[in-house]
């Protein structure tokens, strides 16, 4: 696992390795309500896989789980996410700085994610 600073308080938890059981174990720790999502997704991925016999569902599965946690893993960064997708979603004003800085929040959390 690898750690970055976020601010003074710096992340709940390191980044974990990119595989299943340590990003099971990452959302347990920061979003445990979200871990029987978690495993309905891996087991819709390994399905996928087996039936496509690609490894590519569980590549995406991998991302999608590590973005989650790079982005909950830093409480600030999440509330902020979750504010902006409310402005967009009540569209009672123009969305566009929204949109800007949801996209900007998930590119800085895909980098944190890796490959």
């Amino acid at each position: 696992m690898s750690a970055q600073p976020d601010g003074p308080y710096g992340p709940l938890i390191p980044m974990p390795e990119l595989n299943p059981d340590a990003l099971r174990a990452a959302v347990a720790r920061i979003a445990p309500s979200r871990v029987p999502a978690l495993t309905q997704h891996l087991f819709e991925a390994t399905t996928n896989a087996q039936q496509t016999q690609s490894l590519a569902p569980l590549r995406a599965f991998v991302h999608s789980w590590a973005v989650f946690v790079a982005i909950e893993r830093h409480p600030e960064r999440a509330a902020r996410l979750r504010e902006l997708e409310r402005i967009v979603d009540a569209g009672e004003q123009d969305p566009a700085e929204a949109i800007v800085e949801i996209r900007s929040i998930r590119e800085t959390a895909e980098a944190e994610a890796g490959p």
